[in-house]
């Protein structure tokens, strides 16, 4: 709807905390202890100033490009992230909205939909896995994916299965019976639009299963049982991702990447494509902001894979800082999850308006006429980003 529109992610984040059940809300904040690496990264984008011009600006400015051979409208992909029942229709209503909008789509092995359905909504679908069971049980969900179309694969591995929280961690029911909805009733009924909109879904409460950890033919498990089994589960070596990548026919990105001697394994290993990331601040608190560890990542590999990066985009420009240091894209989670609890579909479309038009504005405003031309020139950047010294 027209009155829904909101013309910041700043906005939309706003909104949807307005809207969503507090513990909802609370699963989205997220981020690990004492929550210092979910705040630098976002913060560290501020650090970095950009370089204006005045005259002879560009007339247009190009900003399509291709990431795991698909073409996308622009550099910005949808991130995997875990059970959407922010709003009824999950990552459907994502996949519609990223496909209108020409924008590639990861899925999580964790979502509320099953890949089946949301590639109906997306072709240009990124399959996410954990490295979760034995390699026969990895293998099947592999086929599975590889079955259903598509295109891509994103292995995850950043992540250490921190539970601290200093504001607490909201809880997440086993099961969506009786007793339970009575439980969070309270913070429900003063949220109506919220209900409203899942009365009108017929009642159907959010799904707690992650119908895309099942193999072909095996039952659903819900999410703790998914969950209990990649804890229990030995972290990968890098000759397992070594035989993912040989088990995969089609482009393989690694994500979680923090450090130039890892990127360099992952490029050994056969990686195409790794993603710099802390996992939104969720894995190892402490860790820098993802785009402080950027540039020499993107510098050291930069030639052999394709670099992108999460972690802190909220706006256009953020875009185009991440383009300047190295990458060839970036992914957003955060930001299009509160578009989708404000207004499903349409919310997500917004969400990816205001980075486009972010990023031809920024462009405009530094006289970039491609995505191509963008270097560490165009930023002024603080001695100390980088933790480690890097320089351009």
């Amino acid at each position: 709807m027209a009155s829904e529109w909101f013309e910041s992610v700043a906005v939309a984040q706003a909104r949807a905390k307005r809207m969503l059940p507090a513990s909802v809300y609370g699963a989205l904040i997220a981020g690990s202890e004492a929550g210092s690496t979910l705040t630098d990264n976002p913060a560290a984008f501020q650090q970095l100033g950009l370089k204006p011009i005045t005259v002879d600006q560009p007339p247009s400015r190009e900003m399509a490009t291709e990431v795991m051979g698909q073409p996308i409208s622009m550099p910005v992909l949808i991130s995997p992230t875990g059970v959407q029942a922010v709003h009824p229709d999950g990552e459907v209503a994502v996949a519609r909205a990223s496909a209108a909008r020409g924008v590639a789509m990861g899925l999580s092995s964790f979502a509320s939909k099953p890949i089946e359905e949301v590639i109906e909504a997306n072709p240009q679908l990124f399959f996410q896995i954990y490295w979760a069971g034995d390699r026969e049980s990895v293998l099947e969900r592999l086929a599975r994916a590889k079955s259903a179309g598509a295109v891509g694969l994103i292995v995850t591995t950043d992540w250490s299965f921190s539970h601290s929280r200093d504001w607490g961690s909201p809880e997440i029911p086993q099961t969506m019976d009786l007793k339970t909805m009575a439980k969070h009733l309270p913070e429900s009924v003063i949220r109506p639009r919220w209900l409203a909109r899942w009365a009108r879904a017929g009642w159907k409460p959010p799904s707690l299963t992650v119908p895309n950890f099942a193999t072909v033919g095996s039952p659903t498990p819900n999410f703790f049982d998914a969950y209990g089994t990649w804890m229990q589960t030995p972290p990968p070596t890098w000759d397992d991702i070594a035989w993912v990548c040989g088990q995969w026919d089609g482009p393989v990105m690694l994500k979680g990447v923090m450090r130039v001697d890892e990127a360099r394994r992952a490029v050994d290993a056969g990686v195409d494509a790794i993603s710099v990331s802390n996992h939104g601040g969720n894995n190892l608190d402490g860790s820098p902001a993802a785009i402080r560890m950027l540039p020499p990542i993107a510098e050291a590999v930069g030639d052999e894979v394709e670099v992108v990066m999460d972690g802190g985009i909220r706006r256009g420009s953020d875009v185009v800082k991440a383009l300047a240091l190295g990458a060839k894209a970036v992914m957003i989670g955060r930001a299009y999850l509160w578009g989708l609890a404000i207004n499903g579909q349409a919310g997500v479309e917004n969400v990816l308006d205001v980075l486009r038009m972010g990023i031809d504005s920024t462009m405009l405003a530094i006289g970039k006429a491609t995505i191509a031309d963008l270097g560490p020139d165009d930023l002024h950047l603080p001695d100390d980003f980088n933790p480690d010294g890097w320089r351009p």
